[in-house]
């Protein structure tokens, strides 16, 4: 029996994805840091070259993509914020495997025009993908069936702008912020039934600050300090440790800012976060302490030109790589915060950057993206564009993109030979 060269070509693609365990499971990947595994993921791409499919996702969403074996995943809301809900796609072949409607609002919140109304990420793990939308709501979904398995809608935030913040899962807890203007928390539910398992407010007293500088959309990581699992998690004005089966404090660092939406991430022992608005700062801080370490030796040092407040940090081999929300990419001695590079690169830039088939790829609103070879010199690999921009950060499956622009999902990868 004789198959089409088109499904042989499909099989071995699926093949091959699993071969790879093709899972990009939340926010910046499997480590949290914007590392994806070995990949040879390409250098060039238009919008003819280099693209294995592209669909159009409904909505206006910036939600990264995530992806578990064989599944793409992401949230998407009307624009105005009366409708949310998801879509997955099969990653070989694009085609649409769910399309729900999961919350209607009557009036929703207003937002700031830069963020959307499913801005967060979920998170995905076998069998279940788990969705959020801020104070509108939470639900875990069944990723065979799409049906939901268990929802939430009572966790009061007045996020002002929308929401932003992305949960992330920690053994059996699903955990997120939720860092508005009337209130600061940090909660954790019980993955597999949706319930309460503990919540615990912000400790900085926000009381004199303006309601709007109050507000927060970091999400936050998991690391080890001594053997114990800390929750590293970035608020308004401050920085805390929780252990995270608990929600105890730990510590906690005062500095300066708010709004920030990036992610802290962790290399050669510190942590690397940024502080948000007014004027962001990139801090490296030793992770270890208890109680209010403000001013005791917490911080080793301190960043403050072109430093990004929605892009996160990427640590790679001892130097930390940012890009400016205005187009300023930077490198950095990680243990002594020394200057190594800067270099404008040009356009506006939201989304996180990623290290790739060992090189370090930025992305901008303009739907364009800058490749560079890292290290303690500035080269430039290639630049490429598609047709509308990147709010979302890239997910790596395989030796594969795939990237959510504001208008469609690719899958980018080399044409075969």
């Amino acid at each position: 029996m004789r198959f089409p060269v088109g499904l042989l070509l499909l099989a071995a693609l699926a093949s091959h994805l699993t071969a790879q365990g093709a899972r990009w499971p939340e926010f910046r990947g499997p480590a949290r840091d914007g590392h994806a595994h070995p990949a040879d993921v390409p250098v060039r791409w238009n919008e003819k070259e280099n693209v294995r499919w592209k669909v159009s996702i409904p909505g206006t969403a910036w939600s990264s993509p995530v992806v578990w074996d064989g599944q793409v995943w992401v949230t998407t809301a009307s624009p105005k914020g009366h409708m949310m809900g998801v879509v997955a796609v099969d990653v070989v072949t694009g085609k649409k495997i769910h399309e729900r409607l999961l919350i209607e609002n009557e009036k929703p919140a207003e937002k700031n025009p830069l963020n959307s109304y499913a801005s967060p990420t979920p998170v995905i793990e076998e069998g279940r993908v788990y969705v959020h939308f801020g104070s509108y709501g939470t639900a875990c979904l069944d990723t065979r069936t799409g049906k939901t398995l268990w929802e939430r809608s009572d966790l009061p935030c007045d996020h002002a702008t929308g929401p932003g913040s992305s949960p992330i899962l920690h053994g059996d807890l699903l955990i997120f912020h939720m860092d508005g203007r009337d209130v600061q928390y940090v909660v954790a539910l019980d993955k597999k039934t949706g319930k309460t398992r503990w919540k615990t407010d912000r400790t900085i007293d926000l009381s004199k600050q303006a309601p709007d500088m109050r507000r927060a959309f970091s999400t936050p990581i998991v690391i080890d300090v001594d053997g114990a699992p800390r929750l590293i998690s970035t608020g308004s004005q401050a920085t805390y440790a929780y252990e995270p089966s608990t929600g105890k404090e730990v510590w906690r660092l005062y500095h300066k800012g708010f709004s920030q939406s990036s992610r802290p991430v962790l290399g050669d022992g510190l942590l690397f976060l940024n502080t948000g608005f007014v004027r962001p700062q990139l801090l490296a801080v030793r992770p270890g302490g208890k109680g209010d370490v403000t001013g005791k030796d917490a911080i080793a040092w301190t960043a403050r030109r072109s430093v990004p407040t929605m892009p996160s940090p990427l640590f790679l081999d001892g130097r930390i790589y940012i890009v400016s929300d205005g187009g300023v990419a930077s490198c950095l001695d990680a243990k002594t915060g020394k200057s190594l590079w800067r270099e404008r690169i040009g356009g506006e830039h939201s989304a996180s950057p990623i290290h790739a088939g060992g090189r370090i790829y930025f992305f901008d609103r303009e739907g364009g993206t800058v490749v560079i070879s890292p290290g303690p010199t500035f080269k430039k690999l290639a630049e490429n564009r598609l047709d509308s921009g990147f709010m979302a950060s890239a997910a790596v499956v395989g030796d594969a993109f795939i990237f959510r622009t504001k208008k469609h999902l690719y899958r980018i990868e080399k044409d075969p030979e």
